[in-house]
């Protein structure tokens, strides 16, 4: 009853907003063409919290640091690991220590920190400062982790001279290079750092394509071409195209579409839930009436949605718990119909997870669907009988915490679920309250999604091994030969490593401590007004591309 209560509710708000659009798309049919070469966004959180890359801790940020800095390397929209501020780089053999080749053609912003306001040469002295500044303790940067335990304590990075510099691994870390595109670890010079303080948030200097200009915060951030950027097209063309990104703070997803439909914004990631069934049709496509109006681009995104059980026995939270059997995990899997969720609650715009915990579209992702789960009730049937629970006879209640953007997926599969006998609790919950009991090992089992952080799988393996805290192992798997099959893998040739990638997903699929119900894709709604957008499946939007037509 309450699954078909919220299906009705939602239809209901689905005619309200349907007619709120007809009245926008009223006066919209054909929006004002800008008359300046600049890119408008809007940030739906209403916020932005730094333009320090040190605190790069969510996507807003992250989306504003790599317009202003670059990283040694980065990530392309195919997950190619490609040269950025790094022209190549070298692995020694016991793969201990990574050598970088610099550029020696990028500048920093001008700025009033350097001589006469002129940026400066980057040099190699820089990616030193920028990476002890990051694990330094009096920065408390969140992503201090990305170093810290993981490179030598001695000496771990190192200028040999302007354009070559050396990082030091404790032990083999092949993902590093990866790892290293991520926005934490963009290069800044020390002048503007050590000049602002911690003001530096609101006063960023980078070498990116794009330099700060105005910054009014919630209300507007403005960004102009960097006219001294390195960076030129495959045609000799200098790189920004535009002239500027302006971008706005209304903390509303319905307001930023709306506003995206008027032609006022060129951009929108993602879609307010109520708008799903009014824009998309049921295989995820752009519905005709919208089609006129903006763009859809529909791209791999790095993220696995997943229910996690807490599987560590001696914890007094799960001690009688019929979770702990690998069974009944697994009959759990098998009772859920993930197509149906993808159809009726993602408009099929997401793909089934039915291949392993590392997403669709990475190395290391088993697309033949070796192992992973179907939907499957009779074998469900089949393993709770051995277990010993024959048709869910006897089964004590499993009990989920989910948030409430997640209530009618949830309630599905416990409607699911109990066909086949197995009885689950569904509680809601506040999604910070979920993430504090997830760390905390009090959540029994948890409706979670875990997004990649850099273009390799282990950021999905590193989930399950068994030495990690929580995060990132929320569930406390632990299996001996899983975390050996983890150490090997750090320093194999990147064919035999995502091999043993797909080994290491299979062995946990076989404890089944997860169920992954869906892998995610990236919905991106543009303007027609622009051309050339670009993004990773790590969703780190790319403008310097983009063209704006007059």
């Amino acid at each position: 009853m309450y699954f078909l209560y919220r299906s009705h509710r939602y239809k209901y708000v689905s005619y309200i907003v349907a007619i709120t659009l007809l009245l926008y798309n009223s006066g919209c049919k054909s929006p004002k063409t800008k008359s300046v070469n600049t890119i408008f966004l809007n940030y739906s959180s209403g916020t932005l919290e730094s333009i320090d890359p040190a605190f790069a801790k969510n996507l807003y940020n992250m989306w504003t640091d790599h317009m202003v800095y670059n990283t040694l390397v980065e990530a392309d929209e195919n997950l190619h690991l490609i040269p950025s501020l790094a022209k190549s780089w070298d692995v020694s053999a016991d793969g201990l220590t990574y050598t970088f080749h610099l550029r020696t053609d990028v500048h920093f912003h001008d700025n009033e920190v350097f001589e006469k306001g002129k940026g400066r040469k980057m040099v190699a002295a820089d990616v030193v400062y920028s990476f002890n500044r990051l694990i330094d303790p009096e920065t408390a940067s969140a992503g201090a982790w990305i170093f810290n335990d993981r490179v030598d304590t001695a000496e771990p990075f190192k200028a040999i001279d302007d354009s070559t510099v050396i990082i030091k691994l404790k032990a083999p870390f092949r993902p590093l290079p990866e790892i290293l595109s991520m926005p934490y670890c963009s290069i800044v010079p020390h002048e503007a750092v050590r000049n602002w303080g911690k003001d530096f948030r609101s006063h960023p200097c980078g070498t990116g394509p794009f330099r700060f200009h105005y910054w009014d915060e919630g209300n507007v951030l403005v960004l102009r071409k960097n006219s001294n950027y390195w960076q030129y097209d495959t045609a000799g063309n200098k790189l920004p195209y535009t002239d500027a990104v302006q971008i706005g703070f209304i903390d509303s997803k319905a307001t930023e579409f709306m506003l995206l439909l008027q032609g006022k914004i060129d951009f929108v990631n993602g879609l307010d839930g109520s708008f799903k069934d009014l824009v998309l049709t049921k295989n995820g496509d752009l519905k005709k009436d919208f089609s006129s109006q903006i763009n859809l681009r529909k791209q791999t995104y790095l993220n696995t949605e997943y229910i996690g059980f807490l599987t560590d026995s001696t914890n007094d939270v799960v001690s009688a718990s019929p979770q702990l059997n690998p069974l009944v995990r697994r009959a759990v899997n098998h009772a859920i119909d993930r197509q149906k969720i993808v159809t009726y609650f993602r408009n099929g715009a997401v793909l089934p997870a039915t291949s392993g915990f590392i997403p669709s579209g990475i190395q290391g992702h088993d697309s033949s669907s070796h192992f992973g789960f179907d939907y499957n009730p009779a074998k469900s049937l089949a393993l709770l009988k051995q277990a010993g629970y024959p048709n869910g006879k006897g089964l004590k209640p499993l009990r989920v915490l989910a948030p409430e953007n997640w209530a009618d997926v949830v309630n599905f599969i416990a409607t699911q679920l109990k066909e086949v006998g197995i009885p689950m609790e569904v509680e809601i919950i506040q999604a910070n309250i979920l993430r504090q009991q997830m760390s905390r090992s009090q959540a029994t089992m948890f409706r979670a999604q875990w997004i990649a952080d850099y273009p390799d799988a282990e950021t999905f393996l590193a989930f399950f091994n068994g030495r990690f805290p929580a995060p990132p192992n929320y569930t406390r798997f632990s299996n001996a030969t899983y975390d050996k099959w983890y150490d090997e893998s750090m320093n194999l040739p990147d064919s035999l490593r995502h091999i043993r990638y797909m080994q290491m997903d299979s062995l946990v699929m076989s404890y089944a401590p997860v169920i992954p119900i869906f892998y995610d894709r990236l919905l991106h709604f543009t303007s027609k007004r622009i051309s050339g957008f670009k993004a990773n499946p790590m969703n780190i939007i790319d403008l310097k591309t983009v063209q704006v037509s007059q």
